[in-house]
């Protein structure tokens, strides 16, 4: 494929050719699988591991999901948790699913947004036997289990509005950016891609939806004029169901302008339903969050990503179980780390290293110039690969190297990493690691970054200092 690609792009090497197998492809391009797969042959073509990223979950893993409870990864007593709640009547009127990234928080709040839509009205709900002699009619009872829902759900007349995210009853709100200076978007000028999104990446972050749609160093955000639209909405009656639901993905964009739904949320319409999808507790407005009743999304088990590797993205069962156990529950990092599977992350950490304790100012310069010139996604990939390697080296200290499945070359890196760090300073460098990995997120210069982390590192481990800093 290698060979391939490279022959591809000799042929292509002139600016003009290349051009016009552009144009030919933008000409092509469709919604839905069309697009990505024109994502994914450009950034071959013009060798833009941008584009590539974006494509690679919708194309090289390819699946599309429908949004029902049996297509979520896991998360069995919370999908039964929530059935239980409209069974029981007991549905709060404000949720927040609150999952960390890749726990599939979005999903399961799009599940239940479409499960409770095609809730019958409580005028239509069937009491007993006709007048006419008919048949006596089963009286309705929610269902209890997830595939009975699902079955359910398939059966009714709105579901495949629903399950295309075009339901007149499901609204949604997430950050935006202005399609030129001066706009003041709302969530309503990006429906058409996010529908698409969620088709294609629904365990994607929010990183990945803002790069989906172009704002390369923009930052997303939720407007007050998205907020306005808010309570416009859902001020209106409802149109075909007897709910009005509004899925609010990523309330943390939400600044101070999110207090104008605070009349909203306390005291809404009958039969409203908010559903906030959020990462980051402590990132979302106080008066937002205790409005809400907490719903807290946990990560699948790593069983779970193993077997929705092999089954949805055809992984060979030894690479998925090396995948679940590197992605810790995050479904989202193992496609991510399918994707740059071929990297050779222990070589770079082990340059490093030598780098930081043997090599000097020189040979740390050298290596940091190499890693800024990855992309964001692999400079996270890769400090997760680190973070990963320091916890299974603090597991052989207290399980032994014997009781561990881990490859022979990464079991024998963890050993080497016991050797040259306490469990103390193994715990100091995971918290530097997964701060710095945050700060990637937030487009921190990668340059800046690794050279702080670089002089922290060698501090850490050679003077044994442990820097904590907020």
């Amino acid at each position: 494929m290698n060979e391939l690609i490279i022959i591809m792009r000799q042929f292509l090497a002139t600016k003009w050719l290349r051009l016009c197998v552009f144009w030919m492809l933008f000409g092509l391009a469709v919604k839905g699988r069309g697009r990505c797969w024109i994502y994914w042959v450009g950034g071959i073509f013009f060798n833009n591991p941008a584009i590539q990223s974006i494509a690679f979950t919708g194309c090289a893993i390819f699946v599309f999901y429908q949004m029902n409870f049996s297509n979520i990864i896991g998360l069995a007593e919370t999908k039964h948790h929530l059935l239980e709640m409209v069974q029981q009547n007991r549905l709060s009127h404000a949720l927040l699913f609150l999952g960390k990234e890749g726990s599939g928080a979005l999903p399961l709040a799009l599940a239940f947004a479409q499960y409770v839509a095609l809730q019958p009205a409580g005028d239509e709900k069937p009491a007993g036997a006709s007048l006419f002699g008919d048949e006596p009619v089963v009286p309705y009872i929610p269902p209890s289990m997830p595939a009975e829902a699902d079955a359910w759900m398939e059966k009714q007349q709105a579901y495949l509005k629903a399950s295309k995210y075009i339901h007149p009853d499901i609204h949604f709100t997430f950050p935006v950016i202005p399609k030129k200076s001066g706009d003041k978007p709302v969530s309503a000028n990006y429906i058409a891609e996010f529908r698409e999104f969620i088709a294609q990446q629904p365990y994607g972050n929010a990183f990945d939806w803002l790069q989906f749609i172009g704002a390369e160093n923009k930052q997303g955000n939720i407007t007050a004029e998205e907020c306005n639209e808010i309570v416009r909405q859902m001020s209106l009656k409802s149109f075909e169901s007897p709910y009005k639901i509004l899925v609010i993905w990523m309330p943390e964009y939400l600044g101070k302008e999110g207090n104008k739904l605070l009349k909203l949320i306390e005291e809404p319409p009958p039969n409203t339903l908010f559903i906030l999808v959020a990462e980051n507790e402590e990132q979302i407005l106080a008066t937002i969050l205790s409005r809400c009743q907490l719903v807290k999304i946990p990560r699948p088990g790593l069983s779970e990503i193993e077997q929705a590797l092999i089954t949805r993205a055809n992984v060979l069962p030894e690479k998925a179980r090396q995948t679940a156990s590197i992605s810790e529950g995050n479904y989202r990092e193992a496609l991510q780390l399918l994707q740059h599977s071929e990297e050779d992350w222990q070589g770079l950490l082990r340059d490093w290293l030598n780098a930081c304790l043997k090599g000097g100012p020189v040979a740390q310069l050298k290596w940091i110039d190499e890693v800024s010139k990855l992309g964001r996604e692999k400079q996270k990939q890769f400090l997760r690969y680190f973070t990963h390697l320091l916890e299974q080296s603090i597991r052989i200290r207290v399980m032994g190297a014997a009781n561990l499945a881990l490859p022979d070359n990464e079991k024998d890196f963890a050993q080497r990493l016991n050797k040259i760090a306490t469990v103390s300073q193994q715990e100091a460098i995971i918290e530097e690691l997964d701060r710095n990995a945050y700060y990637i997120e937030r487009n921190a210069n990668g340059k800046m970054l690794f050279h702080a982390l670089t002089i922290k590192l060698f501090h850490i481990i050679q003077h044994k200092t442990l820097i904590l800093t907020e």
